[in-house]
């Protein structure tokens, strides 16, 4: 599988091309970054902290994936639907990791996947994918004399908030029990608030430090609570996860498809 990575110097681009340049029947074919950025014309292998690879980062993206089989994209949301049209142009299949899309950005998205196959998650890690249907199962078991509460735990250079990763946990939950969307109360909750919402899906976010992104989801009931949680240890586990989204991806035909669709897990 030929590999190409957009975005390719940020912090995830970087961890992405690590993960494809060990994986077996990977070959990391194309990197591309933003024209006038100060990793082109470098050597994708050292940006990724690997041996010279031999392969050059260049500024047009369009170019890049015309040459790959399988793209994977972690950038801003401008910068995800720019791609996106190289990708429907040159139907190059697309894994999209960025979060913080706008709802009509989504829908751009779920139109581009009639054309190209698509995969859309806001993390990659296999854990954290199971986490989430996990917590859809445990939603639908419990009934509303439980809580919900949903943590994210980011690093300081997050920018958007909450995580792509919390409000996954949060729609899981909503779905587990029949809801169309979700109810997140994501505003601080400072001064007189007044007793908890019934139904509610509290939405809350910590940042801070350099953490990799921590998210728990919290059943809290009379007497009990249960917890459901993700700690990665570092970015390697997303990355090697987009890697695995981008192998099974390439072999699927046009469709608009999520990391459970990667993970053999029956909901």
């Amino acid at each position: 599988m030929r590999l190409g990575v957009t975005a390719c110097a940020g912090r995830m681009g970087r961890t992405i091309m690590a993960a494809a340049l060990d994986a077996p029947g990977c070959d990391l074919a194309g990197a591309s970054q933003y024209p006038g950025h100060p990793s082109v014309g470098k050597d994708a292998g050292l940006l990724a902290d690997k041996a010279v690879s031999g392969l050059v980062v260049i500024d047009d993206a369009a170019t890049m994936l015309d040459t790959v089989d399988v793209a994977i994209d972690f950038s801003t949301p401008e910068a995800t639907l720019a791609h996106l049209r190289a990708a429907c142009d040159t139907a190059t299949p697309l894994v999209v990791g960025t979060t913080g899309m706008s709802p009509g950005q989504k829908e751009t998205i779920g139109a581009a996947a009639r054309d190209i196959a698509i995969l859309a998650a806001p993390n990659m890690s296999i854990g954290a994918t199971l986490v989430a249907m996990m917590t859809q199962r445990l939603a639908g078991i419990l009934d509303t004399d439980y809580d919900i509460e949903v943590l994210g735990l980011q690093h300081r250079h997050k920018v958007d908030a909450p995580s792509g990763t919390a409000r996954g946990l949060a729609e899981a939950a909503a779905a587990g029990r029949g809801l169309s969307g979700y109810t997140a109360a994501a505003s601080p909750r400072d001064g007189h608030t007044g007793p908890r919402q019934d139904g509610a899906i509290g939405l809350a976010t910590a940042q801070g430090g350099d953490m990799p992104g921590e998210h728990r989801a919290i059943f809290a009931g009379t007497g009990e609570r249960i917890e459901l949680a993700h700690k990665p240890a570092n970015r390697r586990v997303y990355g090697a996860g987009a890697v695995r989204a981008a192998q099974w991806l390439v072999n699927q035909p046009p469709g608009l498809y999520s990391m459970t669709d990667v993970v053999d897990f029956a909901v």
